[in-house]
């Protein structure tokens, strides 16, 4: 799987090590007695779904945790880093998903700021523009340092934030999703980079959801699940069947789920894409939804379930191919979906989807207040008929309407949110992660409520990070990896049969 990555580095001792790391929280214990070695010269990987605990250990490496137990050691020294800042004098340095500089600032600035060179008569900035010049050099990068940031792509602002990282005397690199934002070919470009740090002797770890990257950058690769040690694997005598047995818990083979089979003449199209695509996003997409119908997404976290859905609802607009929805061609904005009849609960319902400090009516009636307009206000009374109705119908537990959203319980509001939605009578419901962070019960409440509603012609995207409730409720999957749909399948099909196209290996 990953060529000849990682020859000779075999029985290099670790320049980093973490052993034994705890990190409790009230009530989950995210890392428990998790080992990690990195060795000089070695892209290492790390791997795992969702609360497998990759963030928790980076947060405790980088210093933004401290461990509850453990110990790490650093060029055989032991450590205890106390913030990012502190890391990062230690020799450990992290670039995240998004890029933090900036942009305003000249590159020089970003890759030099708080730590500028100087003389007698203050920041001596030919110094800084050959400093980071030669910082740059390291990763095969040349351009005028003394051009803002903002003027490069987001690739090369990456490649500006890594030499910032590297502008100390780092020892490891820490890489937390540096490709999410980046095409093909800024991805290579990047690659290109890393290779050169590595062969240098620099020690990496390289944290992203896309299998393809991972087999082709990694020399090694250590899986996490549900916060333990799951295994550490040369990442050549790894195969991505292997890579996701492991990360999900159990061979990709072994029976499970049940077949729903799906018959009957093709339904209406309420919504359909064509070779869609939002660059940088997600692409490939070339799928329909009927009336009737629930079109399942199934993929890792990573592979770009969540992307879709926006490009659905018109978060984001396409780049390439065609769509449309009941008829109307894209693009389609949020405001237009809604008006013509397009649902959204979004995966993050925290965040995006309730409004927590307004009562559970309120947050009920906002839609169809939106779509009446604001100089037309639902009357407290038409607000708390409809949360009666909407308690009554969706068994929503909570002693009125009155109540604020955000004491209910995950499931209540998320029953709240489907309500919202409801109520406006839509044509097609996007449902991305409606179970997460549910109990069983209020979980099959919502599967009975999709297929309710399915049988009187709602139609539904149904997103899950559970692969059994993907296979159960849909009438079709449609399989996403590294944000690329890869196939769709037929309703029926088993988790096994969707996994495997998971791990297919690329033609």
């Amino acid at each position: 799987m990953a060529g000849d990555r990682g020859r000779g580095r075999g029985l290099s001792e670790p320049v980093l090590q973490l052993s034994g790391i705890v990190k409790r929280f009230p009530g989950v214990v995210a890392l428990d007695k998790v080992d990690f070695g990195l060795r000089a010269g070695e892209i290492h990987s790390l791997m795992g779904e969702n609360g497998a605990g990759k963030s928790s250990l980076i947060k405790v490496l980088t210093g933004v945790y401290r461990p509850d137990e453990g110990k790490i050691t650093l060029g055989g020294q032991p450590i205890d880093p106390r913030s990012p800042a502190h890391a990062s004098e230690l020799g450990i340095s992290a670039v995240y998903q998004e890029v933090n500089l900036a942009s305003n600032l000249s590159v020089a600035e970003n890759i030099c700021l708080g730590r500028e060179p100087r003389t007698r008569l203050g920041i001596d900035w030919r110094e800084m523009a050959n400093r980071s010049e030669i910082g740059l050099g390291r990763l095969g990068v040349k351009i005028d340092v003394r051009k803002p940031l903002y003027t490069y792509s987001i690739a090369l602002q990456q490649l500006v934030a890594i030499a910032r990282g590297l502008d100390v005397s780092a020892k490891v690199l820490v890489l937390d999703e540096p490709t999410s934002s980046l095409d093909a070919s800024e991805v290579a470009s990047l690659f290109v980079a890393m290779k050169r740090l590595r062969d240098a002797g620099m020690g990496i770890v390289f944290v992203s959801h896309f299998l393809q990257q991972v087999e082709e950058i990694s020399d090694r690769i250590t899986i996490l699940r549900n916060g333990k040690l799951i295994g550490v694997h040369e990442a050549k005598d790894l195969t991505r069947k292997e890579l996701v047995s492991l990360m999900i818990g159990r061979e990709i083979g072994e029976a499970t789920g049940v077949k729903r089979e799906v018959a009957g003449t093709k339904p209406e199209t309420v919504l359909t894409l064509s070779h869609g695509a939002h660059k940088g996003n997600v692409e490939n997409l070339s799928f329909d939804v009927g009336v009737g119908e629930v079109v399942g997404f199934a993929g890792l976290l990573g592979s770009g379930r969540t992307e879709t859905v926006r490009i659905c609802f018109g978060f984001d607009s396409l780049t390439h191919g065609t769509g449309s929805f009941c008829g109307r061609p894209y693009p389609l904005n949020p405001k237009r979906a809604i008006r013509q009849g397009m649902g959204h609960c979004p995966e993050d319902r925290k965040a995006n989807g309730i409004f927590p400090n307004l009562t559970l009516a309120e947050n009920i009636a906002i839609v169809r207040q939106a779509k009446r307009g604001w100089f037309r206000p639902i009357s407290r009374k038409d607000q708390k008929a409809l949360a009666q109705d909407s308690i009554r119908d969706l068994k929503i537990a909570t002693p009125d309407g009155q109540k604020k959203i955000g004491e209910l319980s995950g499931g209540n509001q998320q029953k709240a949110l489907l309500a919202r939605w409801l109520i406006s009578n839509p044509k097609l419901m996007l449902l991305d992660e409606p179970t997460r962070g549910i109990d069983v019960g209020a979980k099959f409440e919502i599967a009975d409520l999709i297929e309710k509603l399915r049988k009187n012609g709602m139609a539904f995207v149904f997103v899950s990070s559970e692969l059994s409730e993907v296979v159960q409720s849909s009438s079709k999957v449609v399989v996403l990896r590294d944000r690329k749909q890869v196939a769709e399948m037929p309703g029926g099909s088993s988790e096994d049969e969707v996994l495997a196209k998971i791990a297919e290996e690329s033609a």
